[in-house]
């Protein structure tokens, strides 16, 4: 490794602190601080957001680790070893290690998705302390993935941009027309982002419904034009009432069995919980395109039935492209999309374990960003 930047009395010692996972339980440890390999880049972390599917690791570690199996052929991590989380950063370049050009100083802020540019690739978030997570005072990153953060960009946005694309990706995956009315189901990060999506991208109005009234009114300032309690009143009958149409040029494609008079509907599933698709599938209107973005890691069952009586499209969606990463680091920068109100609160390593316990129990909490170096 040649270093770049020793300014820092970390380095010099050779240890960082970081926030492990093992048996199912967090915990803040002192380990070494990781070397970076050909193409790679030493970089200090200043902020990474605490993402819903870490707390699904944390809490469905073995339903995560075989459905990894079932897709991939092999193991994401090693469940007996310690795994440090954390896939939404914000970091600074401190050293370059071989074969690396070195075209970014030490100090510049820089953002990039979530994997190492190794054989096979490593998706950052679930490896050891040796090729660590956000939850950590460093971690490694690959040069050809370095994308700089614009100085008037905070860390905490720059490290949304990795949610945001996500709900980026699952906007694109539902191809939404010109006449489509969206509707939210769930108003957690994803949620949240999915609806400052289509509000940046003029798509609308937007109905969003959840049971938690400080996610609705964060709906509300993220740009949603309806808001719901389903404890009090049917989403899918407020999406009704702002979708009917009497031009049959903005219509939904037609279908026997259902009248016409609609809007096509795009409803975003961003829950997560076993019941929530049929849920999804019962209430939608026909022709709907269903798009399922919340990660359930629990068995679920559906009427296919439903969804082929009311010609339903039904969409899964995670993760996303590079295009989609710049494109959406590009809206930030230019303040095109606007997120800091998601932001709800900040932490240190040592207060991760309290912060996912926060999470877990929806309520004022948003997005927790931490902050290894002090908040």
């Amino acid at each position: 490794m040649t270093v770049v930047d020793d300014t820092t009395e970390a380095v010099g010692t050779g240890l960082m602190q970081a926030v492990i996972m093992l048996d199912g339980a967090l915990e803040l440890v002192t380990v070494p601080i990781p070397t970076p390999g050909p193409r790679e880049v030493l970089v200090k972390v200043r902020a990474t957001g605490i993402c819903g599917s870490d707390l699904h690791c944390l809490a469905h570690t073995s339903e995560l680790l075989a459905a990894a199996k079932v897709v991939t052929g092999a193991d994401l991590f090693d469940i007996h070893k310690p795994v440090v989380m954390g896939h939404e950063f914000c970091a600074e370049v401190v050293a370059y290690g071989p074969e690396t050009r070195g075209t970014l100083p030490p100090g510049t802020r820089v953002a990039s998705p979530g994997f190492l540019l190794r054989d096979p690739f490593i998706l950052l978030g679930y490896g050891g302390t040796d090729i660590p997570g956000g939850y950590a005072e460093y971690m490694l990153l690959s040069e050809d993935l370095l994308a700089p953060v614009p100085d008037h960009v905070p860390d905490e946005i720059a490290a949304l941009a990795e949610p945001m694309t996500v709900a980026l990706h699952a906007v694109n995956r539902g191809k939404l027309g010109p006449d489509d009315v969206p509707l939210v189901i769930g108003c957690g990060p994803i949620g949240l982002a999915v609806i400052a999506i289509l509000k940046m991208r003029g798509i609308g109005p937007i109905v969003a419904a959840d049971f938690s009234p400080s996610r609705r009114e964060m709906a509300r300032e993220l740009g949603a034009d309806v808001v719901v309690d389903p404890a009090e009143a049917s989403p899918y009958e407020s999406w009704r009432q702002v979708a009917e149409t009497g031009d049959p040029e903005r219509m939904a494609r037609p279908n026997v069995l259902f009248p016409p008079g609609l809007r096509p509907a795009a409803v975003f599933e961003c829950v997560g919980i076993p019941g929530m698709i049929q849920q999804v599938l019962a209430g939608a209107p026909a022709c709907s395109k269903v798009i399922v973005a919340g990660v359930c890691m629990e068995p679920d069952s559906f009427l296919p039935s439903v969804a082929i009586l009311k010609e339903i499209d039904l969409v899964f969606t995670i993760a996303f492209t590079l295009e989609e990463y710049q494109e959406v680091l590009g809206h930030l920068a230019s303040g095109a999309l606007q997120v800091a109100p998601m932001v709800t609160d900040r932490v240190g390593l040592a207060e991760v374990p309290e912060a996912f316990a926060r999470l877990s129990k929806p309520g004022q909490d948003v997005k927790i960003v931490v902050v290894p170096a002090g908040h």
